[in-house]
């Protein structure tokens, strides 16, 4: 590969390897720099990797580097696959797929300045299979496979070290692209995610080709061609055509020709450039492919086609005009203010020709714009030249004889960029006035001497075969004018005067002379003293375009023109290929400089022919799934084309260093080599326990705090799956004293080995949001019908914390045999702050929390109802304060009048469904002492809840409970029954105050009111309840294409969101009409504004009224219009293809209402006004969860920083010289605390003393309560270590000695068993000489902090360590010792001090207390050979007999005599023969359903630009959706039992589950229930019936629920009733 940068020593190199564990990492070895860096591919999640920490992956050369990963072993890797760069990567459910290319060529091999364009050659897409149990469907997977066949190679291209996305030369660095034209931008954001933006380049997709020219005894040149196409409307011939809602045509492509001087050697070089643009028509339109073999039928939008036109041209005059342009200083601006664009028309005119609709259009949208005066600065002209026609009546020469003529005063007016590159910037000083671009990207300069103002624009009706060869023969006098200036000779008659000018023909005064280190002729005018590079006589410039053709051909050296011929045949064949799948029709006229033109002629006929078959063939069959395969490559429309695909994926929090904080008791306790379940090297191994224990208990340290949302189990059994576990419990915490039960007894079904299952965890849960989840899954099991399809009403909130760092699992046998319990891989998933990017960068920590705070005022903003704060409750007596709250305690003693809060068991309650319910219309009802339900319970005395997360407060939100409640009460005091639109106006008003389901329901219930009364689910009957559902989902899909639109629009343009009317616009605070200028008046009541003040109006579509901001429906009224009118013509079969499917979001006929267009709310359909308040509420609750989940991080940020809001820089570097060379090992997030410590109110956050020594002020630090004498710090570290000492430093006020200087003790181990660690040595700092200097204030200007070192003997190998401080009693005898403290004593025996005892004695008045700063603990970290990794030497050994044992018995199948589904499929009656068998156990196969992601329109927060780490949590991982079976059985004697309740893990689709029941039982009728969260589950898109209230997938039947006994293995096959399961 040629090298790609004139000062680099190495070519690009990537390996991806692939271990024999199947581990992938992906060694980088990049031209620019002199390292290696290595990337690792998460196994599970498929979450790139990189800590950018020297010797573990960064590396001095690829060898170090695999050797590193493979252990020296040259038998590790299973494959390796080379490559030259790195294309793009995107994690699809399961699998990960990394695109790199293998092959490059250099199409352009040195530009201008040095660089080098690569074109990928040969392209591969290297998957890689995870082990996440995410359920996709098939329709998922096929369009991941049709992305893998998307066409790559030569068609894209890229350059490492320079900007190529703008005109060359781009003043912009290679990091800031214009991402207009960058293609790979959704496929490189993992790379910038994880700190290597350089490592995956900046693809374009397009052609980039350079050819040199040389003439004997001549100056050569070298002539390229680059074309970029513009994503901002990517798509197929019929599928993207005209404009789309991103204000982008069609096969858009941005052209620039660059011709420079071929000087090898030479200091400087001259270059010249010029743009131009080619696409289709800038207006609305598309054509109708007809099943015939003849033309499309064209047509154009009946309702404003020229919407975004405006906005188009506005782009091109940003990027081409020099007003525009900070390279141009004041004076040149008002030389050239305006703009000019010229557009070269080439469609057919005239009567009966199908294109002249496009050319009126054409020429009626550009009077239209310049009417309106939206582009000030920009000259828009036009000029119709009908190519074919031309052509057909007066041939070829005269055609481009004519063009030239039209072509020649727009190219002169808008001129090129010229100038010369400096290998050198001491070499620009000789140069005069121009322009300087000059940035770190560049090795040298460019002195620029003229810029091109404007552009030149080409189109046909496809911008294909007539536009390349317009554009050719334009581009043609452009290149005879660059050679010109360049002084490259390529006139034949100028070959012969060429060098004959001499001194003796200038004018008189002027004098020739040779540029000593260019060797260039320039020019003295000695009567004015100015030089030029021009002759004074020089020849005309743009002479050419008076020329006739054969004049042309003549006076032209024909070898130039053929390669620039080639480059224009190539890249029309290029964008056509691109385009319709097949290559440029019609040109042969590119060849008519060549003397065997005829030969061409007679062959393309017969080849425009075949090209034409070709086309209509891909038109018709193809086109969709190209269409597909460049929305999925773009990133755009994710959520049609894979619907239940994340956009982040969540964090294994159990790789190393992660580790269990107990020793596992396991069934070979003499093993060297401990198994470890947490490791992924051997995905096959099978832990044991010992056989008699009652239940396992994993206690797991994560790597790193987060907020746990998932544990993944790796089904592992041998021969026997009665070994593994039947249920589990889990517990989490931030540390051991503040574990929470996060879920119980959850069950756990018997698979096959190597099976995966994700358990969702919501988080812990008060006992209030306990019983609003048991209401969840227990509808069902009543037998209600009732579905929530509109919403979640009763959603439980489980505990949010971004500081969880150990987890607990326990682990229960499922049967009662003494037998071990296997285990397979466990592995914990979660979500994590970018705490290392925060901790290491200077400024970031501070610059999240500030992030986290201005999305929070934005949500707050959005929710805000001004009168929420004000408000008081309706219901309170005049002297009830309103400072009380709903408490979560007072929650459980309410009398229910439905379901038991606490147990969930139904208590008979009359219900009416599908009519008005009835409610309480006076305050009489209400019990008028409220004080119990504004009491807050106080804490218990000294109880600190500083771990906790959010969520878990026993303070409620009271002012948006009295808020709710007044609502509640004007609604009642309307005299009418609540109706669907009342309880839907309900729930905002409760979503906007911020109130939780169980704070509504505590409320409702304490007035005697059922909740269930004001559900909206409940007040439609079903086949409006399915119909509001399905509109409401279609809404949110609608919307989010619309959001895509915008921000892809926003690009070139920064646009910024000023809609007049909201998406909703449902105009809550009852507003009234806002005056005369509305013709609508649908509010009642009238706002009249002052007469100064003038109120927009909207024409409606439908009635044509104008109407006001309030009587106008919002935006996603409009857009569901259109979709239901779209669709009903699809029904009808009038439908017809689109001219631009991304962007008008369908494949329809242009829709009639646009989307800028307006209905008014009295034309807007009742259904589209239910859809509205139900997506606006949709919104709502995920703006609640995400404002709890910055709440949470918010908080975990106080926990670690708390006030600490400054930085010290220097102390970083002092901390580094300090440690010469060792390691610090306990910071955060790397180390905690294992338990809480006592710390005072006023304090600085306990974990602050681990926090990095750069932040913070010195004078802030830690502090225990006064009269607390004894506190244990017992420190994990990051990873296990060979410690040296430890590192104190004295808090900012100094000592008071004899009083506060501590007794130090210190403990190491590797296990939280206080009986196994091993006594370090003890400290007194009272015997401390030189302890004056860290008594008192510290001086803050000393240079370095005020520290005391506890240097251990000999380094000690450990994973934790306490460190005890001790106040002691005044006189206690001592030994001096120096500040550097060296150990004192190693007594294992030495007693512990007694713990919190207070101090009595009188210190003048200030009780003594325990303090610091920080706690350092510094050594080496143990390098990958220094460990003993547990997985290399535990292997599934044969030696276990427990693997190898058989089941001693085998599941049949019981037959079932007849079933009945009801409840919506959910519910399966299973009846019985009498001589069945005893019932064991039920097999049921994973559902064929997927969780859908998108559930909402986005809100005005979600389309703001936020850092992109700022997304740390999605919704599904808030509220994770979850399944339960109940499982009851009706008895011999009529009796009916409960079996059992199943939590359902999530599993790859058709996973065979089993789950056996507690007992063994004698049955009629077996009856299963499915609840939980079944709305939260859909179909996939092919297979979705809108009809259904719920998806397909989760239809109980035989074919998925199966009943099974146990009997003897041997008699299956020996009796035909029989059969295995």
């Amino acid at each position: 590969m040629a090298r790609n940068r004139v000062d680099s020593l190495r070519d690009t190199s990537v390996i991806v390897a692939t271990l024999n564990t199947s581990e992938v990492y992906v060694i980088i070895s990049l031209s620019t720099r002199n390292d290696t860096q290595v990337v690792y591919v998460d196994p599970t999640t498929g979450a790139l990797q990189h800590q950018a920490k020297a010797g573990f992956d960064i590396f001095t050369s690829e060898e170090e580097a695999l050797r590193f990963i493979t252990d020296g072993s040259q038998w590790a890797c299973k494959n390796t696959v080379h490559a030259g760069a790195i294309l793009g990567y995107a994690i699809l459910g399961n699998l990960g797929l990394l695109l790199v290319a293998k092959k490059l060529e250099a199409t352009i091999p040195s530009l201008p300045s040095g660089e080098c364009v690569f074109t990928v050659s040969e392209s591969q897409w290297i998957r890689v299979q995870l082990q996440y149990a995410h359920p996709q469907g098939k329709g998922e997977l096929k369009n991941i496979q049709e992305l893998t066949d998307i066409d790559i190679d030569g068609n894209y291209y890229f350059c490492e070290t320079r900007d190529i996305t703008r005109p060359f030369p781009s003043r912009m660095p290679f990091g800031n692209p214009d991402s207009e034209f960058v293609w790979n931008e959704f496929l490189s954001k993992p790379f910038k995610d994880i700190g290597l933006p350089s490592h995956c380049v900046c693809l374009l997709q397009g052609f980039a080709e350079s050819r040199s020219f040389e003439m004997t005894g001549q100056k050569g040149g070298v002539v390229a061609l680059l074309a970029r196409r513009s994503r901002l409307h990517p798509g197929t011939r019929y599928l993207a055509r005209g404009l789309n809602a991103s204000f982008s045509t069609g096969n858009e492509v941005e052209c620039e020709q660059l011709v420079w001087v071929l000087q090898e050697s030479a200091q400087t070089v001259p270059f010249s450039s010029y743009i131009w643009r080619r696409g289709t028509i800038p207006l609305w339109w598309g054509a109708e492919l007809k099943m015939t073999a003849a033309e499309a039928e064209i047509y154009v939008s009946s309702q404003d086609p020229y919407r975004g036109s405006a906005e188009y041209y506005q782009r091109l005059s940003k990027r081409y005009g020099i007003r525009n342009s900070s390279l141009m200083t004041g004076s040149s601006n008002k030389k050239n203010s305006m703009v000019p664009i010229m557009c070269i028309n080439l469609l057919r005119r005239g009567e009966g020709k199908s294109e002249d609709i496009l050319v009126k259009h054409f020429v009626e949208c550009l009077n239209y714009i310049k009417l309106s005066g939206k582009l000030p600065f920009t000259q828009l002209y036009i000029q119709n030249f009908d190519w074919h026609t031309n052509v057909k009546l007066k041939g070829e020469q005269e055609t481009i004889e004519d063009l030239w003529k039209h072509l020649k005063t727009p190219t002169i007016g808008i001129g090129l960029c010229e100038g010369e590159y400096s290998k050198s910037l001491q070499h620009l000083s000789r140069f005069k006035g121009g322009l300087i671009i000059h940035n770190e990207d560049i090795n040298g300069a460019f002195h620029l001497s003229g810029l091109q103002n404007g552009v030149i624009r080409f189109n046909c009706a496809d911008s294909l075969d007539r536009t390349n060869a317009a554009s050719y023969f334009g581009c043609l006098q452009v290149f005879v004018e660059q050679c010109r200036r360049l002084r490259i000779s390529i006139e034949t008659e100028a070959l012969s005067t060429f060098g004959s000018t001499s001194s003796a023909s200038l004018p008189p005064g002027w004098a020739q002379y040779t540029h000593t280190e260019t060797g260039r002729i320039y020019y003295v005018n000695h009567k004015t003293r100015t030089t030029t590079w021009e002759h004074p006589c020089a020849e005309k410039s743009w002479k050419m375009f008076d020329m006739t053709f054969d004049q042309f051909k003549n006076s032209m050296m024909l070898s130039p023109i053929k390669k620039l011929s080639e480059l224009f045949l190539l890249a029309g064949d290029i964008h056509a290929t691109l385009y319709t799948g097949s290559k440029a029709m019609h040109s042969q006229i590119l060849n008519i400089f060549n003397d065997d033109t005829g030969k061409f002629k007679q062959f393309a006929a017969a080849q425009n022919m075949k090209i034409t078959l070709q086309r209509r063939y891909k038109n018709v069959i193809v086109d969709g799934s190209r269409q597909k395969q460049l929305e999925m490559f773009l990133g755009i429309r994710m959520f049609k084309h894979l619907p239940s695909l994340p956009s982040y994926p969540l964090q294994v929090l159990t790789r190393p260093p992660a580790c269990f904080l107990k020793s596992l008791s396991n069934i070979f306790p003499g093993l060297k080599d401990e198994p470890n379940p947490l490791s992924f090297k051997k995905k096959e191994q099978t832990w044991m326990s010992s056989p008699h224990s009652d239940a396992v208990e994993l206690l797991i340290y994560l790597k790193e705090p987060c907020h746990v949302c998932e544990l993944l189990l790796t089904i592992s059994h041998g021969g026997d799956d009665s070994l593994f576990p039947g249920t589990l419990d889990v517990r989490i915490g931030c540390n051991l004293d503040s574990l929470d039960l996060s879920l119980k007894g959850a069950s756990l079904p018997r698979c096959a080995n190597g099976t995966n299952i994700i358990i969702p965890l919501a988080g812990p849960m008060t006992d209030a949001d306990l019983a609003v989840a048991r209401i969840n899954s227990s509808f069902n099991e009543q037998g209600d019908p009732y579905l929530p399809l509109l919403y979640t009403f009763e959603e439980a909130e489980g505990n949010l914390n971004f500081l969880t760092r150990i987890v607990v699992l326990t682990f229960y046998p499922s049967t009662s045999e003494t037998i071990p319990v296997s285990l397979g891989e466990v592995e914990v998933l979660g979500a994590s702050l970018p705490w290392r990017r925060m901790f290491q960068k200077n400024g970031e920590g501070l610059k999240f929390g500030e992030e986290i705070r201005r999305h929070q005022e934005a949500v707050k903003s959005f929710l805000l109802e001004p009168s929420i704060e004000q408000n008081s409750n309706p219901f309170l007596e005049p002297d009830i304060s309103s400072d009380g709250c709903v408490s979560y305690g007072d929650q459980l003693n309410v009398v229910d009048s439905g379901i038991d809060l606490l147990t969930g068991d139904p208590v008979h309650l009359q219900l009416t469904l599908h009519s008005d319910p009835e409610v309480a219309k006076s305050t009489q009802l209400f019990d008028d002492d409220w004080s119990d339900l504004l009491v807050i319970p106080s804490p218990e005395p000294g109880k600190k809840d500083d771990a906790k997360g959010e969520g878990m407060s026993t303070e409620c939100n009271s002012s948006g409970v009295h808020h709710y409640l007044n609502r509640f009460k004007s609604v009642l005091d309307t005299g009418h029954n609540l109706v669907f639109e009342d309880a839907l106006k309900l729930e905002i008003s409760r979503l906007k105050a911020g109130v939780s389901a169980a704070e509504r329901d505590r409320a409702l219930r304490y007035l005697e009111i059922d909740p269930a009364t004001v559900d909206p689910n409940r007040f439609l009957n079903d086949f409006d309840l399915i119909k509001i559902s399905r509109l409401s989902d279609t809404l949110s899909l609608l919307g989010h294409s619309l959001a895509e639109d915008k921000a892809l629009a926003s690009i070139g343009l920064d646009i910024a969101d000023h809609d007049a009317i909201d998406f909703w616009n449902l105009n809550l605070g009852r507003n009234g009409c806002l005056g005369s200028g509305c013709e609508v008046h649908c509010e009642e009541q009238f706002t009249e504004k002052p007469s100064s003040v003038k109120a927009s109006t909207y024409l409606c579509f439908f009635c044509g009224k104008r109407a006001c901001q309030v009587c106008c429906a919002g935006k996603g009224a409009s857009l569901l219009a259109s979709y239901i009118s779209r669709e009903s013509r699809r029904v009808s079969g009038s439908s017809s293809q689109s001219g631009s499917s991304h962007g008008s979001r369908g494949g329809s006929s242009p829709f009639p209402i646009t989307q800028d267009g307006f209905i008014c709310k009295m034309c807007c359909s009742e259904e589209i006004r239910y859809a509205l308040y139900v997506d606006y509420a949709r919104t709502l609750i995920s703006l609640r969860r995400r404002s709890r989940a910055d709440s949470a991080a918010q908080g975990a940020l106080s926990q670690i920083i708390g006030s600490q809001t400054e930085r010290t820089p220097d102390s970083r570097q002092w901390l580094r010289n300090f440690l010469n060379g060792e390691d610090s090992l306990a910071e955060f997030p790397g180390a905690t605390f294992l338990n809480s410590v006592e710390t005072d109110v006023d304090s600085e956050p306990l974990l602050s003393l681990l926090c990095p020594i750069q932040l913070g002020s010195c004078h802030s630090y830690w502090r225990a309560p006064r009269g607390c004498s004894h506190v244990e710090f017992p420190i994990i570290l990051e990873d296990i270590s060979d410690v040296s000492g430890v590192l104190l430093l004295v808090s900012s006020c100094g000592y008071s000695p004899p009083f506060d200087l501590p007794l130090i003790n210190i403990w190491s181990g590797d296990k939280i068993n206080k009986e196994d660690r091993s006594f370090v040595g003890k400290w007194n700092m009272q015997s401390l000489t030189g302890v004056t200097e860290l008594s008192g204030p510290e001086n803050p200007h000393k240079g370095s902090p005020r520290h005391a070192t506890f240097n251990f003997q000999s380094p000690i190998r450990c994973r934790i360590l306490w460190i005890t401080f001790t106040l002691q009693e005044t006189g206690s005898s001592s030994v001096n010792l120096e500040r550097d403290c060296s150990l004192l004593s190693l007594d294992d025996h030495y007693p512990l001090p007694l713990a919190s005892r207070s101090l009595t004695r009188d210190t003048g008045g200030n009780d003594p207390h325990i303090h610091a700063r920080r706690l350092i603990v510094f050594g080496k970290l143990l390098k990958k050979e220094q460990r003993n990794d547990p997985s290399n030497g535990f292997g599934n050994t044969s030696a276990n007999p427990w693997l190898e044992r058989l089941p001693t018995q085998g599941r049949f199948r019981i037959p079932v005599e007849r079933e009945r589904l009801t409840g919506n499929d959910l519910i399966l009656e299973q009846y019985l023969s009498p001589t069945t068998p005893p019932l064991a156990g039920f097999r049921l196969d994973a559902f064929n359903v997927i969780k859908r992601r998108i559930t909402h329109s986005p809100s005005p927060v979600d389309m703001a630009k936020w850092d992109p780490f700022f997304n740390f949590l999605e919704d599904s991982n808030i509220c994770p959706p979850v399944l339960y079976i109940h499982v009851s059985v009706i008895l011999g004697n009529g009796v009916r039992a409960k079996l059992g309740e199943y939590r359902l893990p999530q599993a790859v689709m058709g996973t065979a589950m089993y789950f056996d029941f507690s007992r063994s039982i004698q049955a009629q009728v077996v009856i299963f229930k499915l609840s939980g969260d079944v709305t939260a589950f859909i179909d996939e898109p092919a297979d979705q019936d809108d009809f259904q209230p719920l998806a397909s997938g989760l239809a109980l039947s035989s074919n998925r629920v199966r009943l099974y006994y146990y009997g003897d293995p041997a008699q299956l096959g020996k009796l035909a009733s029989l059969s295995a399961i």
